[in-house]
């Protein structure tokens, strides 16, 4: 056994976020300094992947509800792009960098998802080829920067889960969800709109498009903020709308769920919703950006 430590790249920084410490610094300072903590401390949260340009100041309504005096553990949920899942991975490295300082995984509890046989092993390539969750990683870095060296990470790549996977896997995570000192961030876009998405639903009685896609992501935000995933599964089934962390929130649902049944009182709100630009015509294109947080009473 080699003790060397493994690292995962910020591939993304340099295009989808700037690579220069300083100025990202600087810019999530800018976003979180504009938004409100009505929610804290948040014992989830849902926040978009998109380059910061187009949802960075969305993803501050979420982060700005994290209490780094509390956080200890952070598990981040993000769906698989580019490689076929039907489960879902953990990464082979130690270390996530990110321009402002690296985030340590949490190898215990890696160590716990491993025993159960539920998991499979993603490559280094997959790891740096995803965006889902690296695109998490400087805004995490950044809310616990009080506590840098006192917290651990713990990503998770859902793959595209059955509704009875989703149930296993949000069962397996509920245990670590009724934890305090542990945060779960689960990352999804919301509506893909256009032709390049092959996406095109459109309820004309909402008057312009981009208002029918806010009213089918709201529609869908509406039954998260419910907290009951079969009615989130029939939605997806209805209008196959194109949030592309179904699966994550899939299993956020679940867990909660599992929560619920032993008697524990949560209550989700989401607290942004942005569009990447506003679709009037069919040769339009955008993609949809929500912020949430879940609370614990």
């Amino acid at each position: 056994m080699s003790n060397r430590v493994l690292c995962r790249e910020a591939s993304h920084a340099g295009s989808w976020y700037t690579a220069s410490g300083p100025q990202l610094n600087a810019q999530l300072e800018g976003w979180l300094s504009q938004v409100q903590s009505t929610k804290r401390p948040a014992r989830a949260i849902i926040a978009p992947h998109a380059g910061y340009t187009y949802c960075g100041s969305c993803a501050a309504h979420a982060y700005k509800q994290v209490d780094p005096n509390i956080t200890r553990k952070i598990f981040i949920l993000g769906p698989s792009h580019h490689v076929p899942l039907s489960r879902c991975a953990l990464s082979s490295v130690d270390i996530y960098r990110t321009p402002l300082y690296d985030l340590r995984i949490d190898q215990k509890i890696y160590g716990e998802l491993w025993k159960t046989g539920m998991f499979e092993r993603m490559s280094l390539q997959t790891d740096e080829d995803e965006h889902s969750i690296e695109m998490h990683l400087p805004y995490t870095a950044k809310a616990m920067e009080s506590h840098k060296d006192e917290f651990t990470i713990i990503p998770v790549l859902v793959g595209a889960l059955s509704e009875a996977k989703e149930q296993e896997f949000g069962k397996l995570f509920s245990k670590y969800l009724a934890d305090p000192s542990n945060l779960f961030v689960v990352s999804s876009d919301f509506c893909h709109w256009g032709q390049r998405f092959r996406y095109s639903y459109y309820d004309e009685s909402q008057g312009e498009i981009y208002r029918s896609i806010e009213h089918l992501d709201k529609m869908g935000m509406n039954i998260i903020e419910q907290l009951d995933p079969v009615s989130f599964s029939n939605y997806l089934k209805k209008y196959h709308n194109t949030i592309c962390g179904r699966h994550p929130i899939g299993v956020l649902l679940n867990a909660i769920n599992e929560l619920q049944k032993n008697g524990m009182n949560m209550s989700f709100s989401f607290l942004n919703y942005a569009q990447s630009s506003q679709c009037r015509n069919w040769q339009d294109s955008s993609v949809s950006y929500a912020a949430g947080a879940l609370m614990v009473h």
